[in-house]
Order: structure tokens, then C-alpha cells, then sequence
């Protein structure tokens, strides 16, 4: 009898064990979804950045103002900063904030910065060309 009450026992210890066992897998099963959220909200505010870094709004003119000292141009209303990270192209070709000119016909890209400034993202100096028709 005394044997049958110790296997009873020794059944009881491994059953509790399978059943701590199992509770553990069920606890992460059920707690990986919402840390699986909890990354995908974080990575979703680094993912949305690059949708953010859109080009900017577009502007195009004739260059009224040209101002060497500060970088910067003026089109119609608009004074447009240039920075180290604007795109300057010039016939396809890489230009420099040099070959920006009065009454040279231009066109691009700016964003509005927290202090207001209009930092060109990419500048084109020169006409469009018309598409070839055929």
C-alpha cells in the first residue's frame, strides 16, 4: 500500500509539472502577440519616417534674387535656402549653388523647417524639356 500511496505521489509531482509546463507555453503564446504589437508600434514611427521624407513642395521660376552670402534664392515669393543636403542638377548634370543665377528658369523641391525656413531639397536649373512627340 505503501508503494501505491508513493507512485500516486510521484504521478501528482509530474502531473504538476506538465501542468506548470503547459501554463508557461500558453502564458507566452498568449503574451507574444501584444509584444509583436509593441514592436510593430514602435518600428511603425520609424517605417512612417521614410514616407515622410517626401521631396517637399514643389516650386518653379525665374530667379528674382540671388543671395550668395546667406544660400539662399528668391522665386516669386519664396527665399529658398540652399544646404549641404540639397540635390542641385543643372542639364541632368550635377550644378553647385553658383550656377543658380537671376533670370535663370528653375524649378524643384522644399521643405519648411521648425523655424519656418525653406531649405531646398532639390533645385533644377533650367527649362523643362518638352517631351519629343512622334
Amino acid at each position: 500500500m505503501k508503494l501505491l500511496n508513493l507512485f500516486n505521489h510521484q504521478t501528482m509531482k509530474n502531473n504538476l509539472a506538465k501542468l506548470t509546463l503547459f501554463s508557461l507555453v500558453a502564458a507566452a503564446l498568449v503574451a507574444a502577440p501584444s509584444i509583436s504589437r509593441a514592436q510593430d508600434a514602435t518600428n511603425a514611427a520609424a517605417a512612417a519616417a521614410p514616407a515622410a521624407k517626401k521631396k517637399g513642395a514643389p516650386f518653379h521660376g525665374n530667379v528674382a534674387a540671388v543671395d550668395p552670402a546667406a544660400m539662399t534664392f528668391t522665386v516669386g515669393t519664396l527665399t529658398i535656402a540652399v544646404t549641404s543636403e540639397t540635390k542641385i542638377t543643372k542639364a541632368g548634370e550635377a550644378a553647385t549653388f553658383a550656377d543658380i543665377t537671376v533670370g535663370e528658369t528653375v524649378g524643384g523641391a522644399y521643405k519648411k523647417d521648425a523655424a519656418g525656413k525653406l531649405n531646398a531639397t532639390t533645385v533644377k536649373i533650367g527649362k523643362k524639356k518638352k517631351a519629343a512627340t512622334e
